[in-house]
């Protein structure tokens, strides 16, 4: 290995290339570890998260679907910060990955005329702050009335308790889905599972609501 001190010592007439050259793939490597290092110190930490959102108010001023929305404080590079609800998932809208799906612009509706101006009360859980896509995990609550989302959405059969991730409010959403579908109340009037998400559709078979 070539140091600077090695590199004096050698004849002026000997050209030693530089290590990204003799090395490409080692520089490679180096260079992705150091750039995942600096995203990583500037990745917000679960204790920021809390310090900076939880059990705080802020006013809801875009709705993207049904259990996605934005509040109206930056995230970083964000001028606004994107909310995605923790244990529910409501069916896809036209344009996003997934394409349309059954009841999911019922789902984008209720948001919108629910949540869209309004002042929600974001909660967080400790376990876990954030989704592969960054976007802040988040129970809210309608600071007019008290009244959870998520659970709104769940008793109008406008979403899915999604029991994929373990969360503190897992068993009852569990129970509130159970009863909306026992009722034929929203998508669960006429839902079948070519309709539904992909992730539940290999639940369905196995579907167990009092699992904890």
């Amino acid at each position: 290995m070539f140091t600077k001190k090695t590199r004096n010592l050698l004849p002026k007439s000997v050209i030693v290339a530089p290590f990204w050259k003799r090395r490409p793939v080692a520089s490679v490597i180096v260079l992705a570890i150091a750039a995942a290092a600096i995203l990583a110190r500037g990745a917000p930490t679960a204790d920021d998260d809390f310090t900076k959102y939880h059990d705080r108010v802020f006013r809801v001023i875009h709705v993207a679907d049904g259990d996605t929305f934005d509040i109206d404080i930056p995230d970083g590079k964000y001028a606004q910060t994107r909310i995605r609800l923790w244990g529910v998932d409501t069916p896809e809208v036209a344009g996003s990955r997934d394409g349309a799906m059954y009841f999911g612009a019922e789902a984008s509706a209720f948001a919108k005329e629910t949540l869209m101006g309004t002042r929600v009360r974001v909660l967080l859980a400790p376990e876990r702050t954030r989704d592969k896509y960054r976007r802040l995990l988040a129970y809210v609550t309608l600071e007019d009335t008290g009244q959870s989302y998520g659970e709104l959405l769940l008793e109008n059969g406008l979403a899915y308790a999604d029991w994929r991730f373990r969360h503190p409010y897992k068993s009852e959403y569990k129970r509130i889905e159970r009863e909306a579908r026992s009722q034929h109340i929203g998508l669960w009037a006429d839902v079948t599972p070519n309709d539904m998400p992909e992730w539940r559709r290999g639940m369905e078979s196995e579907l167990n609501y009092e699992a904890p």
